[in-house]
């Protein structure tokens, strides 16, 4: 699954705003969090924890495996984005010099497919992994959904 239609359902559960959907013990995960939150200087994206109820929801109508959350969802005028191309989503969402990581989208499917999910499938053992999920603090809280 690379980019959806847009999706009224969708729209409604995460208030029409431009969101990304991450897992919440993976490191690697959280570091882009942190990444988007400092370049985000438009706000323009909101976030989701993959392991909240709203994060749940968004997996399970997508029909993604919320067991281990190797997708990540980038949501980005309506339409959802998953793997790489939610990445390059992001990223020419952020304008600027970030675009150039939309480069990513030439890549022929079945090869984007393969190099994302080998590396989420081994996320924690070379990133590492949390014991329990990020928590907002006071100065974020108004960036997460839910």
């Amino acid at each position: 699954m690379a980019r959806l239609d847009p999706d009224p359902h969708i729209s409604a559960l995460t208030q029409g705003a431009d969101v990304v959907v991450f897992d919440g013990v993976c490191v690697l995960c959280s570091g882009f969090l942190k990444f988007m939150l400092r370049r985000d200087q438009r706000r323009r994206f909101k976030f989701v924890i993959a392991q909240s109820d709203l994060g749940e929801t968004l997996y399970a109508h997508l029909g993604l495996k919320s067991a281990d959350y190797d997708t990540n969802v980038v949501i980005v005028d309506g339409h959802i984005y998953t793997k790489l191309d939610a990445f390059a989503a992001a990223m020419g969402a952020l304008g600027g010099i970030w675009r150039v990581a939309t480069v990513t989208r030439i890549l022929p499917r079945g090869l984007a497919d393969w190099l994302y999910d080998r590396i989420a499938r081994n996320r924690y053992a070379v990133f590492g992994k949390t014991d329990t999920c990020l928590l907002p603090t006071s100065d974020i809280q108004d960036r997460f959904l839910a």
